[in-house]
């Protein structure tokens, strides 16, 4: 109801908000007092129920329209080769690893490459994308208010089901930051290869990601005093 009547840009905040992050919602979640190993357990699991119900959410949502537009595009396509075939290569290197203690040196050296390349490949996705910030800024305001909202109700939904459940507050914490932490970062390549009526999805999905790092620092000194041991 806060959207405007843009179906790139609906399309583009449910994209972001309908799926939960399984990369620096571990970070955040280890430096916000949760359980890290949890969060490392629990993101694989994510990733692959989003991915299998993310259709289903955006039909409910969207109706034929989001069918068409999976045929219609190069969606599929995307999913595959920029999702599913990593996620089989990083399983491979794994096994790799474990055959050959040589390759783990490797592996441990390239540990290091993801952080400045998701730097790099922000900034150049954002620069490329400034014609159509301009062009949509005006939208951009009303969904800076849902993911702002968004925030404000993951935190309470997480302390809610925290106290309903009798979570410890390390896992209550753990909780709201997976609900708070949206993976626009595995969305991202999705959005790109949406035709380009759509474009407008991109910038969504970008911009959520700029209006999520900023929520997360506040959820490191919100949480711990939302969601704290009853001493």
């Amino acid at each position: 109801w806060l959207l405007p009547d843009d179906p790139a840009i609906r399309l583009g905040v449910l994209l972001v908000l309908l799926v939960p992050c399984t990369d620096w919602f571990i970070s955040f979640t280890h430096l916000g007092g949760g359980d890290g190993a949890r969060a490392i357990a629990a993101a694989p699991i994510l990733l692959l129920v989003q991915l299998i119900l993310l259709p289903i959410y955006i039909w409910l949502f969207m109706g034929n329209i989001a069918i068409e537009l999976a045929v219609g595009s190069h969606l599929l396509p995307a999913f595959f080769g920029l999702i599913v075939t990593p996620l089989i290569l990083a399983w491979l290197t794994e096994r790799l690893t474990e055959k050959h203690p040589r390759a783990q040196t490797l592996v441990d050296w390239l540990g290091w490459l993801p952080v400045p390349l998701l730097a790099l490949v922000v900034f150049l996705i954002a620069g490329s994308q400034v014609s159509l910030v301009i062009d949509n800024g005006a939208l951009l305001w009303s969904a800076l208010v849902v993911f702002v909202l968004y925030l404000v109700a993951a935190a309470t939904i997480g302390k809610g089901l925290s106290e309903l459940f009798g979570f410890t507050p390390t896992i209550g914490r753990t909780l709201t930051f997976s609900f708070g932490t949206r993976n626009s970062f595995v969305m991202l390549p999705l959005a790109l290869s949406l035709p380009e009526p759509w474009r407008a999805a991109i910038v969504v999905i970008v911009f959520q990601s700029l209006v999520e790092l900023f929520g997360m620092v506040a959820y490191l000194r919100w949480l711990p005093r939302l969601i704290r041991n009853a001493d």
